[in-house]
């Protein structure tokens, strides 16, 4: 969409950037509610159409400190999408934003592991809520990634590997690295005891 006055802003445009990344800009009601000025856009196409509405309030279930935001619909004379779904949507997970909109238009993509949301765990009560909640697609599991049933990829990890992976030895990495690559859902107890060598 070239960038240029639409209905809904003065100024907005959808675009590509050279490594295939595509970005929305909007300019916003200053006068609005507070949001970030990155926010992770889900577009929910072809056998996801329609269940933008269903995956806010799943998501918004699953993270216990989380809050909608807005919600516009399509209206009767906007074909090819159906009255009252989902246009433009926002929530809050934890402290980020998202937005989740769908269209029954054509388009030559889907949701795919090349994006993923991280979520840092305390500890291995928190990595198995989530993975449980989470996790629909057993044959993507892996190295603490999973898949959901709306097809969005989550990485589900401990807080404590980033100081593992950044301060630890060579060795040390080296013995974590080769842990992590045999498990599906990461397992605390024993990433620590390759890190400390036991």
């Amino acid at each position: 969409m070239p960038i240029q006055e639409y209905p809904f802003s003065k100024r907005y445009g959808w675009v590509q950037d050279k490594y295939g990344l595509s970005w929305q800009l909007i300019l916003t009601n200053p006068e609005g509610d507070e949001r970030p000025e990155i926010v992770p856009s889900l577009l929910f196409l072809d056998d996801k159409y329609g269940k933008a509405e269903d995956a806010v309030n799943f998501y918004t279930n699953v993270f216990k400190d989380s809050k909608m935001g807005q919600i516009m619909r399509y209206g009767p004379n906007m074909k090819p999408d159906g009255e009252k779904n989902i246009m433009f949507s926002d929530f809050k997970l934890l402290d980020t934003w998202f937005v989740a909109m769908e269209s029954a238009r054509q388009h030559d993509f889907v949701f795919n592991e090349s994006i993923s949301f991280i979520v840092s765990c305390d500890d291995q009560k928190e990595i198995d809520y989530y993975w449980e909640k989470l996790s629909a697609v057993m044959e993507a599991e892996q190295c603490g990634w999973l898949k959901d049933k709306f097809g969005i990829s989550w990485q589900i990890v401990p807080q404590v590997m980033y100081e593992m992976m950044s301060k630890g030895t060579l060795e040390q990495i080296s013995r974590v690295t080769k842990t992590f690559l045999k498990m599906k859902k990461f397992n605390m107890a024993d990433l620590k005891k390759a890190y400390e060598g036991k």
